[in-house]
């Protein structure tokens, strides 16, 4: 399929051939009809683009502030290659449109194949051919509503939840400030509400389209025209509310919403424009300032977009779904007309020409409308569903047949998200005797990205293809955490050699599950991410700290940091908690340095099971205490460990500097450009197993260990005792 794509690094746009997106369970597939360009927020992405690095930087103080923040806790190379593959990716553009439903996934039924609705989100409503679109973010289309009309769904509930915010009411009078495509909306919603409207916008074009429309006067804001209009409607006292609906850097808008506000008025700023407020002149009418945002409750709450988790009506009355379906209504009964607002409708074939035209100034336009060509091709068949296989040992496949040097190794990746594309296929694209096949995501864009960046051979949203792919030799799986145990299970079955970034299993069914299909299919072939333990820093300092003779005592500081909002860590009923996700990389760092898996678990957490304190016990008596910590200062390090025995000591400082204290002391050198934190020599090690034959990195009953205590630790903050791991026949 076709999607509209743009490079934030040079600001190229294309119309790039991209997989078909997957449909997955809780959602819709969507063949787009119309889809509808936002003049303002598009635009100003467009043209950020275009600038400078300096300039991007500039546009964008709160990136730069993220980008800080990540230079001081995983140094500047890794910090680097993080922004540099962030920039340097093609990203979607669009978030509104209206099409045909094509594929119904799991757990929807107020929708069918063939209905029209009306798509909202700047990840799901796409300038694509097709899109998949989560329950909470499309609505049904009213009949006899036109689908290019429908296609303003989006754009109408921004407008119309900024309405909401001003509370106006009946007789009142308002101001909006910037008469684009969202301020002609809010025009008409308050003329709807029997709200009088004075509109203020330079384009005299604009002004006039928002008389047509309802409003009772509208001017110049430079001009006497605005006030005189005001006055007159309000007796001299001034408007009810002002809709700040305006964008640019000017703080014009501001200060007239001060000027021409009532006293205790409401001003609500619904576009992006400076906000330097003048104090005297808020504080003596003490207006009040509200914001808007975007479409309504619901909006970047992942459980809310992404798991279809409704607000009840009660408590929540307009989410955005019921904006979305409100404003649609309002439109089929012609209480808001939006085709004097289509200054242009272009094919969707000609979108770079298009938004060329309306950067350059060329085309002027409050709104622009992409039309899609009916297509006949196939969507793609829906995910097999997963077969339950009962719980049994393991196989019996621990070597596999050695390669010849000069035949290259083939991989797939399943997933190729943030980390895949930052610390796995750097290492991998460059090496010697390693081809990437074909790259697997349920998202088109992201693997038309990693394919252009990293040399795939192939990119596809099919994974039965890649795993009936006999030349393949090994999968890496590197998805969303809840679903790493069912992809390792059918990689197994397939025969393939499979590399899991942790977690291996988030329940102990899942893990029952991966084993069992190493039963079946004899394949042991397997290996879970946990790449600490070939850190070339601490495995130096394992080697000079020696063997024990005695039990240890290990300490394991990971000051974790918060999450920022809206991070699919936070989704812990789908992708399980945080420490699930992670923990078992330090819970295997803490096993290879003592050279045994733990036989019991304790954990407890503070209030709201973030900061955790996890201690486990081995054979020998040994213990290791993990501290799992969310509040700690974010510019200390962020894994500092001790390894105490023997009259010895071994420290590690964030994978920067080791040092071990004994009868000699040694001290590392500093690491002189960034924390190595073992992937690399992890890969190297894994290529090295799938080339020869021989066996795994690190022994399978070691990576069933390490993911059962990591299960452990769950069960045990939910029965406030040790969990003790038994081990089955």
């Amino acid at each position: 399929m076709k999607q509209v794509v743009q490079n934030y690094k040079s600001g190229e746009l294309a119309v790039l051939d991209v997989p078909v997106p997957g449909c997955k369970p809780g959602g819709v597939l969507v063949r787009s009809a119309y889809s509808l360009i936002s003049t303002g927020t598009e635009l100003m992405k467009v043209s950020e683009a275009g600038m400078s690095m300096l300039g991007k930087a500039r546009s964008r103080p709160d990136q730069v502030a993220k980008v800080m923040q990540s230079v001081a806790t995983n140094g500047v190379p890794a910090t680097y290659r993080k922004v540099m593959g962030k920039l340097d990716s093609y990203t979607p553009l669009g978030y509104s449109l209206c099409g045909v439903v094509e594929q119904v996934g799991a757990g929807i039924d107020d929708v069918k194949v063939g209905d029209l609705v009306a798509c909202a989100g700047n990840e799901h409503a796409l300038h694509a051919e097709l899109n998949w679109v989560p329950k909470n973010l499309y609505a049904p289309v009213p009949d006899g509503l036109a689908p290019r009309h429908a296609a303003f769904g989006t754009v109408g509930s921004i407008a119309m939840q900024g309405v909401r915010q001003g509370e106006p009411q009946l007789g009142e009078v308002a101001l909006v400030i910037g008469l684009g495509l969202i301020g002609q909306l809010v025009v008409q919603l308050l003329t709807a509400a029997g709200v009088r409207v004075v509109g203020a916008d330079p384009d005299p074009t604009r002004c006039e389209l928002a008389e047509r429309l309802g409003a009772a006067a509208c001017g110049d804001p430079a001009s006497a025209a605005v006030e005189a209009a005001v006055a007159e409607l309000t007796d001299g006292h001034g408007v009810d509310q002002v809709f700040l609906a305006a964008g640019g850097g000017s703080n014009q808008p501001v200060e007239l919403a001060a000027r021409l506000a009532r006293d205790r008025g409401r001003v609500v700023d619904i576009g992006k424009c400076r906000l330097d407020l003048p104090w005297n002149a808020y504080y003596e009418k003490e207006l009040d300032v509200r914001f808007s945002r975007s479409y309504g409750p619901g909006r970047y709450d992942p459980s809310y977009e992404l798991e279809g988790r409704d607000y009840p009506i009660g408590y929540v009355r307009w989410t955005e779904r019921r904006n979305l379906a409100c404003f649609l209504d309002l439109l089929a009964r012609g209480s808001v007309d939006v085709e004097p607002l289509v200054s242009h409708l272009a094919d969707f074939d000609d979108a770079v020409e298009t938004y060329r035209r309306l950067k350059d100034g060329e085309l002027k336009a409050v709104a622009v409308l992409f039309r899609y060509p009916e297509q006949t091709e196939e969507a793609g068949e829906p995910e097999a569903p997963a077969v339950a296989v009962p719980a049994v040992p393991r196989g019996t496949r621990a070597s596999a047949p050695a390669r010849s040097a000069k035949t290259p190794v083939r991989l797939a990746f399943v997933g190729a998200g943030n980390y895949a594309t930052s610390m796995l296929l750097p290492h991998l694209a460059q090496r010697e005797g390693v081809e990437l096949s074909t790259v697997v995501t349920t998202t088109a864009l992201s693997a038309a990205n990693a394919q252009r960046k990293f040399g795939f051979a192939n990119a596809t949203t099919d994974l039965d293809a890649v795993l009936g792919d006999k030349s393949v030799d090994a999968v890496f799986v590197v998805t969303r955490h809840s679903s790493h145990a069912e992809l390792t299970r059918q990689a197994l079955l397939a025969g393939k050699t499979v590399f899991v970034e942790k977690p291996l299993a988030l329940t102990e069914d899942e893990l029952a599950g991966v084993l069992a299909a190493v039963e079946e299919s004899g394949n042991d072939r397997l290996q879970v991410g946990f790449n600490r333990r070939f850190a070339p820093l601490l495995q130096e300092a394992k080697e000079r700290f020696g063997a024990r003779t005695g039990p240890a005592n290990l300490r394991y500081l990971v000051n974790a940091g918060k999450l920022q909002h809206g991070s699919w860590y936070l989704q812990q009923g789908a992708e399980g908690s945080r420490f699930a996700g992670e923990g078992g990389h330090f819970i295997d760092t803490a096993s290879w340095l003592l050279d045994a898996d733990p036989v019991s678990v304790y954990a407890t957490a503070a209030p709201g099971n973030e900061d955790l304190q996890v201690v486990l016990r081995y054979p020998d008596g040994s213990t290791a205490t993990v501290s799992y910590v969310t509040t700690g200062a974010p510019g200390f390090p962020k894994e500092t460990l001790d390894l105490v025995a023997d009259g010895k000591v071994l420290r590690l400082d964030d994978f920067v500097r080791a040092s071990v204290h004994g009868r000699k002391k040694w001290v590392s050198s500093r690491l002189p450009k960034a924390r190595d934190k073992g992937q690399n020599a992890e890969l190297a090690a894994f290529i090295k197993a799938v080339r020869t034959g021989g066996p795994m990195p690190v022994p399978l009953e070691s990576l069933v260990a390490t993911t059962a205590a990591t299960l452990a630790v769950q069960a045990g903050l939910a029965g406030g005792v040790p969990v003790t791991l038994a081990r089955t026949p």
